[in-house]
């Protein structure tokens, strides 16, 4: 239940999409007297004058990030901020479908789509937690149509995410590999595949369409294969299991470039047999699997 008083100083909009992912905003770190520096949050800001929370939010929401969305209250938390500011944040709640990258973002660094299992990887404002955990009960309440009954001994279903990888080799063995950029949610300032999740598509779709996105690259169809899956856990079980499809691509034209500087900072060729340091360890384990001739791999499970 929001409680009625003391009334809240600020208004924030924690917008979800479809796939139950949040829209979050890598704030500035440097600017000085900034609330939660360098993590990340969710748009909003101080009430103005005559304002309510619902109009604070949707004019914060609006000048952060162009949008206009219908929002319904969810929560208020307590907030710290520099010197031992506090203050008092009434969260509202909206539904957008769209690109992250394509918005204008005129404070802090970037906005970006994650599920919540990956906020546990990130350096997030301690709020903005509280609040997606709140989302996650209110929306856990909602009646779901009955599941199958479990084995005795199962725990907590956990949907895998898939992801596709490409392995792309030239004529004289060197794989194709990017550089992470330091600012990703995962793995930054490490070497791994072009790769990307599934989306609403057939994972060979999602494959073509990364390889242009992210590099440039034209790849039909038929000249795609799947030559190894790997089956993730990450350390000490955090998150959800993750089923990577790593596809090779026969064909190909295009050189590749860094169509998307905000995720890789460059692309190179190394041999299979001396891979850059550091790599991401499950594409690591992929691509000797691949040299070895096996189709499939596991890593992290007990």
């Amino acid at each position: 239940m929001i409680p009625a008083s003391p009334e809240p100083q600020g208004a924030s909009a924690l917008l979800v999409n479809a796939r139950g992912q949040y829209l979050l905003h890598l704030r500035d770190a440097n600017k000085p007297h900034i609330w939660d520096p360098g993590t990340w949050s969710v748009p909003g800001g101080g009430l103005e004058d005559g304002e309510s929370a619902l109009q604070a939010a949707e004019r914060e929401l609006f000048e952060e990030t162009g949008l206009r969305v219908p929002l319904e209250p969810l929560t208020v938390v307590d907030a710290h901020g520099p010197g031992g500011t506090k203050s008092r944040i009434r969260v509202f709640t909206g539904f957008w479908e769209g690109d992250a990258d394509a918005l204008p973002c005129p404070e802090g660094i970037m906005f970006r789509w994650f599920d919540a299992a990956t906020t546990a990887y990130l350096t997030m404002c301690p709020w903005v937690e509280q609040v997606i955990e709140v989302h996650r009960s209110t929306a856990a309440a909602i009646p779901a149509v009955p599941a199958a009954p479990r084995r005795r001994g199962d725990e907590k279903g956990h949907p895998n995410i898939i992801g596709v990888h490409l392995y792309l080799q030239r004529e004289d063995g060197r794989i194709l590999l990017g550089l992470r950029h330091p600012d990703v949610a995962f793995a930054g300032r490490t070497y791994h595949f072009l790769a990307g999740h599934c989306e609403r598509e057939g994972a060979r779709a999602s494959l073509i369409r990364e390889a242009e996105e992210e590099a440039g690259l034209v790849i039909r169809a038929e000249d795609v294969e799947l030559v190894h899956t790997v089956h993730v856990l990450h350390e000490r079980g955090r998150g959800r299991p993750r089923l990577q499809l790593v596809f090779r691509a026969r064909a190909w034209s295009g050189v590749p470039e860094v169509r998307e500087p905000d995720k890789c900072l460059e692309w190179g060729w190394f041999a299979p047999d001396r891979l850059p340091e550091p790599s991401v360890p499950y594409a690591r384990t992929a691509i000797e699997a691949i040299v070895r001739g096996q189709a499939y791999s596991e890593l992290g499970w007990t």
